[in-house]
């Protein structure tokens, strides 16, 4: 996200855009073209620039020059239908009918609402003679043809993940021209997209009252079930699709989700493995039962599974990610070799680079090769960081008004409020501080269910905040003090309800979110009766631990030495004030201390939780379960000293990030 600074700057470039596009509709390329040009001096990965120049190149018959230009745009924007789109007119020019057809497919794969390349497709399939594919193609100009043109143009917009002109189109459609089954879904895939799960979830519920046959409307809504983890829900919804497709690999797909998210991972790999069967050159299902594998601890055939998908797809990052992140894998030389060209090729995308560029890293480190290590762990960091939108000065800006709305007499006018059930135990912190090994700990105890990392309390949160938040002037934490004694009561039970599904017949279960010690006030004002354990970790060892790790989603502070440190510091700041407005209520347990004293340990986390002492939970790594953290297959260890000073190999690379955490090295304890 740009800084204010910049934004009279992108806002100049956007109407430049617009008047570059006015003089194209007239006529006037060469004009287009120099005026792109000139803007891309500046602005050498704006897309709309790279759009213009390459679509005035191919009007003035300059058809090469064109397709450099889109090369250079799909090295930046490779789901760009529109670079698709166009390339496909520039093969339609060239009079090369396969390669403008292939080009054409990609588009409209990845936007459907794309009429012009529906009709050159119609058009090309019929000089070629393959009657069937033409007969599609007119189909799909005839469908987009009955939709309303805002419908078709919203559409296009949210295909190439331009949401806001998405959204301000469709929903002014819908405040005009009233419900509409097709703009209603969409603007639910617009909610989803903005991760406002409780509005998605309640517009595709209304499609499909409207129009219960609608099985995107139905896909739609179990993925948004899915969000929101409500994975029963999703599971009826997708079995409603599978009687209609029972091969369908997209609802398959969505069935396997649903059943890992039940902790069914049997049940998942059982559908892996029969797309595997139908689909043998996909790479993204063997990826997906190589994770569902190593969830519940069979490594040797997650690694086949990994290694399979990156034998499909050679510059798939993920898969060799997914290798190096069982902590445990040691990659070949030849691996190696392999990873290093892929991830050096110009035809590799983003994602798949920082992946590779992680994987590396990771090798590198395993064979003691320190310098090359920290090279590719920091070309990983400098691209993943590229692509984030993450502005540091929101979690600042929220812990300020944390610390001003949640008082000591804050609290003591609400005491006694909420729920008033003592099941949960939220471990939390920061990301790589122990965390996993606390709930490891936990979990071994006969009265403890091990869950996973749930969302519900950011889902509330999420509510609190409303639709639109203001991320500078956010209404939530101050939303606190508009809530009733009813209010906080009705969502801690909200919260024992939707959590329910993750849990059997044990009395106490664990919610192991890092990112909740943000939310300890809300945690506490609706569950007063919940034990909180702090995780921590000496902030050098932690801060690095996060920079050489990927993770799947979500935690974008760790990719920067300034982020991560300004997270540490903040997470700090936040915790000291919960320490003094709720002295006791949460217990902090520093990750040296059970390195150090394992047995003592657990008998301090055991008493803080109101639960007897059982050996087992000293012999954690004995404990059979399903982890689904990057530190999976550490908690099947025992506990070794090595990790705890990892860092000091990087220490020459480190400076930088020492600086940034300030006297947090000395007070993190405190």
């Amino acid at each position: 996200m740009p800084s204010n600074a910049d934004l009279p700057r992108a806002s100049a470039v956007e109407q430049e855009v617009i008047q570059f596009r006015r003089l194209q509709q007239d006529g006037g390329h060469e004009a287009a073209l120099a005026g792109a040009k000139a803007r891309l001096g500046e602005f050498p990965e704006n897309r709309d620039l790279l759009l213009i120049a390459a679509t005035s190149l191919r009007h003035l018959r300059r058809v090469p020059d064109a397709l450099a230009m889109l090369e250079r745009l799909e090295r930046l924007q490779p789901a760009f239908s529109r670079l698709h789109q166009e390339r496909g007119l520039c093969y339609v020019q060239l009079k090369d009918a396969p390669n403008a057809i292939d080009a054409l497919l990609r588009a409209v794969n990845i936007n459907p609402a794309l009429p012009a390349s529906w009709g050159m497709l119609e058009r090309l399939y019929g000089l070629v003679g393959d009657a069937a594919n033409a007969a599609t193609a007119a189909d799909h100009v005839a469908t987009l043809k009955k939709l309303p043109a805002d419908v078709v143009a919203a559409t296009s917009f949210f295909s190439d993940g331009e949401l806001a002109p998405a959204e301000q189109i469709i929903r002014a459609f819908l405040l005009r021209e009233g419900d509409h089954p097709d703009a209603m879904r969409l603007l639910a895939r617009i909610a989803l997209a903005h991760d406002v799960l409780d509005e998605a979830e309640f517009l595709l519920a209304a499609v499909l009252t409207l129009a219960p046959e609608y099985r995107a409307a139905r896909y739609n809504y179990a993925e948004a079930l899915i969000k929101r983890q409500k994975h029963a829900e999703a599971v009826d919804q997708v079995a409603m699709l599978l009687e209609f497709e029972p091969s369908n690999p997209d609802y398959l797909t969505l069935a396997a989700t649903a059943a890992v998210g039940l902790g069914q991972h049997e049940r998942a790999i059982a559908i892996y493995r029969d797309m595997r069967r139908d689909q043998p050159q996909s790479w993204d299902v063997p990826l997906w039962m190589g994770h569902a594998l190593k969830t519940i601890g069979r490594v040797p055939e997650a690694i086949e599974c990994y290694r399979a998908a990156s034998a499909a797809r050679p510059n798939f990052g993920d898969a060799y990610w997914s290798l190096a992140n069982l902590k445990l894998y040691r990659f070949t030389d030849d691996e190696i070799e392999r990873m290093r060209a892929e991830e050096a090729s110009p035809t590799t995308g983003l994602a798949d680079r920082y992946h590779l560029c992680f994987a590396l890293g990771k090798a590198f480190e395993d064979r003691g090769e320190t310098a090359q290590s920290w090279d590719c762990y920091a070309r990983g960091n400098a691209l993943k960081r590229s692509e984030s939108r993450y502005r540091p000065e929101v979690l600042e800006t929220n812990t300020r008004a944390q610390i001003e709305v949640c008082t000591k007499a804050f609290f003591g006018a609400r005491q006694g409020w909420g729920a008033r059930a003592r099941d949960p135990i939220f471990i939390l912190g920061l990301p790589r501080s122990g965390s996993t090994l606390l709930e490891q700990i936990l979990a071994s105890h006969s009265q403890v269910e091990g869950t996973q990392e749930l969302s519900d309390v950011q889902r509330i949160v999420l509510e609190l905040q409303g639709h639109d938040p203001d991320l500078d002037n956010p209404r939530y934490p101050a939303a606190l003090a508009d809530l009733t004694r009813e209010d906080l009561a009705a969502l801690g039970e909200r919260y024992l309800a939707d959590t329910a599904v993750y849990r059997t017949d044990r009395p106490v279960f664990i919610d192991k979110m890092p990112n909740n010690f943000r939310h300890i006030g809300l945690i506490h004002l609706m569950l007063p009766n919940a034990r909180i354990i702090d995780a921590r970790r000496e902030p050098m060892a932690c801060c690095f631990s996060n920079l050489k790790q990927l993770f799947a989603q979500g935690q974008e502070f760790t990719y920067s030495f300034e982020d991560v440190a300004r997270y540490y510091r903040t997470y700090l700041e936040l915790m000291a004030h919960w320490d003094a407005v709720l002295p006791g209520r949460v217990l902090r347990v520093l990750h040296e201390d059970v390195v150090d004293d394992l047995e003592g340990s657990v008998r301090r986390i055991l008493d803080h939780c109101g639960l007897p002492f059982e050996r087992a939970c000293v012999n954690f790594h004995k404990t059979e379960r399903s982890v689904r953290t990057p530190s999976s297959e550490q908690v099947r260890q025992p506990i070794f000293r090595d990790g705890l000073d990892q860092w000091r190999k990087y220490e020459p690379w480190l400076g930088p990030l020492e600086a940034a955490l300030g006297d947090t090295t000395t007070r993190w304890r405190d």
